[in-house]
Order: C-alpha cells, then sequence, then structure tokens
C-alpha cells in the first residue's frame, strides 16, 4: 500500500509529501489537512507544523494526515510551475493521469497526490474529513469555501466565521470539488493574506477546531478550544454569514490585467464602481455586493469575484427542499432530464433553463457547467454525499 512507502518524489532532497501523520491509540475519524497546493501559500504548512507536534497518540482518536500539495511550487515559493494544481481535478484528467507520457511538473504532483487520497480512503476508517488550507493575495477576513451539500454546511457552522458558496461553479476543477464528488466533507479554509502573520494563527486555529469538532481529539481543552474561536472571531470581525458567488471575472489569456490598490475581500461595493483595468480600460463592477478575492499576485486567471448574503429563510428553504428530493420533479418538465442520477447531474435545454434562474438551481444544490452551445449540465452534491457516515456526528 502507498502509506507503508516513502513518501518522498524521485528527487530525495525534497520533502516526504505526508510531512505528518498521528495516529491514536483508538479508533475514529480520519481528518486530512492539504496545505500549499499553492506554492506562494505557506501559511497552512507553517501552522501545521507548529500545532501538530505538540500532540501525541493519547490526545487523538482516529488519524490525522499534513499533506503538501505542490512540493516543487513551495520550494521556489509560485504559486505553480506549469499551471494550477487546484485547476486540474476534473474526470477527464484524473482518467488519463496514470499514462501521461511526458507528464508536466503538476501533472507529477497530482498523480502522487490521487496515489495518497486513494490510499488513504482504502486503509484507513472513517468518517472523512479533507481540508484544503489557503491564503489570498488580498487582505481578507478569514472564511471557509465550500460545495454547497448539506453535510458541509452543517460541519461549517461549527467554527462561525463567514462561509462562501458556490465558488465551483466559477473554476474548472479544484482539488475540494473531486473530493466532493465521492461524498465526503471538504472544505477549503482561506486564512487571510499570503505573508500576514495573522494567517497562520488563524490556520493554527481552524486546525485545532477541526480536530475538536470532528471528534478526533480524545482530551479537549474547553479553555484553548475557546481561546481558538475567540481568534477566528476577531479575525473575522465577528461575521459568520453564508454568502454566494454571483459573479466573477475571468482574466484571459495574454490580458493585461491590473486590480486598482486597495480594495479587500468582503469590502462592499456598488454596481458602477471602478475596480481594475483591462489592457488599459477601465472594468467596472456589474453587480452590488461585496468584493471577493481581487487578484493581486503575478499568476493565475481570477480577477475578482462578487458575492452577496444568502437570507435565512433561503437557507432554510433549500434544506427543506433537499430533504425532500424535490428536484426530482424538475425531470418533469420539457427539456430537463436526467444525465447521471447516481451521481446527481441533470441536463437541461438551454431555452428552459433560461426561465429557471440559477437561484431556483441553487436552492436544490445544482451548480451548472456548460456542456455545448444548447445545453447545461447541473450538478447537485446532495445525492452523491454520504450522510449515513456522518449522521451520527455531534455536529449533524
Amino acid at each position: 500500500m502507498y502509506l507503508k512507502q516513502s513518501h518522498g518524489l524521485e528527487d530525495s532532497n525534497l520533502p516526504h509529501r505526508i510531512f505528518h501523520r498521528k495516529k491514536g491509540k483508538k479508533q475514529g475519524p480520519t481528518v486530512v489537512f492539504f496545505a500549499g497546493i499553492h506554492g506562494n501559500e505557506y501559511a497552512g504548512v507553517d501552522a501545521l507544523n507548529s500545532l501538530l507536534p505538540k500532540f501525541t497518540a493519547d490526545d487523538f482518536r482516529g488519524e490525522v494526515f499534513g499533506i503538501y500539495g505542490n512540493i516543487k511550487a513551495l520550494s521556489q515559493r509560485k504559486r505553480f510551475i506549469d499551471c494550477d494544481l487546484n485547476r486540474v481535478w476534473t474526470k477527464e484528467q484524473l482518467k488519463g493521469i496514470e499514462n501521461l507520457k511526458q507528464p508536466n511538473s503538476e501533472q507529477l504532483e497530482q498523480k502522487s497526490l490521487y496515489a495518497i487520497i486513494k490510499d488513504i480512503l482504502n486503509s484507513c476508517q472513517g468518517p472523512f474529513y479533507f481540508i484544503d488550507l489557503h491564503t489570498t493575495s488580498s487582505k481578507t477576513l478569514p472564511f471557509i469555501t465550500i460545495n454547497n451539500a448539506l453535510i458541509n454546511r452543517r460541519f461549517s457552522s461549527c467554527f462561525n466565521i463567514p462561509v462562501v458558496l458556490g465558488i465551483e461553479e466559477y473554476l474548472e476543477g479544484p482539488l475540494l470539488s473531486y473530493l466532493n464528488t465521492l461524498g465526503y466533507v471538504s472544505l477549503g479554509f482561506e486564512a487571510g493574506q499570503h505573508n500576514d502573520p495573522l494567517a497562520v494563527k488563524n490556520c493554527e486555529a481552524f486546525i485545532f477546531l477541526v480536530l475538536k469538532h470532528s471528534g478526533v481529539l480524545e482530551k479537549q481543552n474547553k479553555h484553548k478550544a475557546k481561546a481558538y474561536q475567540q481568534i477566528l472571531k476577531s479575525s473575522s470581525n465577528d461575521i459568520n454569514s453564508i454568502f454566494e458567488v454571483v459573479y466573477k471575472y475571468h482574466i484571459k489569456p495574454f490580458e493585461d490585467f491590473k486590480m486598482l490598490s486597495g480594495f479587500k475581500s468582503f469590502q462592499p461595493i456598488r454596481k458602477g464602481i471602478k475596480l481594475a483595468l483591462s489592457n488599459n480600460q477601465p472594468v467596472y463592477s456589474k453587480f452590488s455586493g461585496q468584493l471577493f478575492m481581487p487578484f493581486y499576485q503575478k499568476s493565475g486567471n481570477d480577477g475578482f469575484f462578487i458575492i452577496r448574503k444568502i437570507p435565512n429563510i433561503f437557507l432554510k428553504l433549500s434544506k427543506w427542499l433537499r430533504t425532500i428530493k424535490f428536484d426530482s420533479v424538475l425531470t418533469l418538465l420539457p427539456g430537463i432530464s436526467w444525465y447521471d442520477k447516481p451521481q446527481g447531474i441533470l441536463k437541461a435545454n438551454l431555452v428552459v433553463a433560461r426561465y429557471l434562474t440559477k437561484p431556483i438551481f441553487h436552492l436544490l444544490g445544482y451548480r451548472n457547467k456548460r456542456q455545448d452551445k444548447n445545453h447545461l449540465l447541473l450538478y447537485n452534491r446532495e445525492r452523491v454525499a454520504k450522510k449515513r457516515m456522518y449522521k451520527h456526528e455531534k455536529w449533524y
């Protein structure tokens, strides 16, 4: 099995990919932390190195892993070498990953990560928790990003910090989207700005609270938990709402994009405000809302996002509609059919989908991807979520 081998890459000077593995004396959940999926984001690495060595087997039940993402990019402190490692976790990419004749740097990293993930799932005991630790190029409150499955929403509610839904609709191939297709609790945590020391503290706080709420920490220190929760509460300005992405500015190849200085995540903005320059032409906001992850780095194509707070009444309605599997009614409408029912994927004719607005699909947990010029594929994480695996957990 892969876990019984050395986890270094072929270059023995590089660190082992699994740089922390803690196993408790009792059986319990398995928590997997990924750090450095982007090589210029070190806060997660530093936080895991600071926190996990303090624990012994007596403190844990189950297992905890700390896994490097993009080792080569981390060694060069670059976001990536050839392509973004957090944009390649698609079904098509994974299907051919074993047979690539001339893999690029990130494909080699992905192949190694993919083998470890599969082996953890085969070798360890559930329930499983996958946590991807990140930072951003702009100033930001700490926040959680999730695919919109109820198990993710429920676990995210333990931390009382902002939660952002729907980003997977605008990104192709994030690691967490792949893990959500498998049905496991999978959260992304954005700790703050890349080089801000507070981002490391936020990461430490979040890691500790994940271990506490997942039930991995056998001996729960209430005073430490309270202190760590206070760190996140203070860093997030006591904001714990759920937001949804409504717009993304995508930077085109060879476009000269420059975000205007001074913007930060969760900053309120109004429609028409000047946000950036594209080839020296002004870029204005198309929506009112809150700015999210403005682009202040040299690589990547996510210019900025705009988010809006989701009213609680819609969150409650969404939960009820999913519980009764109301989405089955959609297939009675002309132009909508199951593309892959076990995976929760609908196919919709664009003529029909035009009259069923995004908020309706979002209520039911669907996110859309364009299949061709005439059809959308609508993906629902609810139908594949392994709810039975988590139903006895305290947070559920």
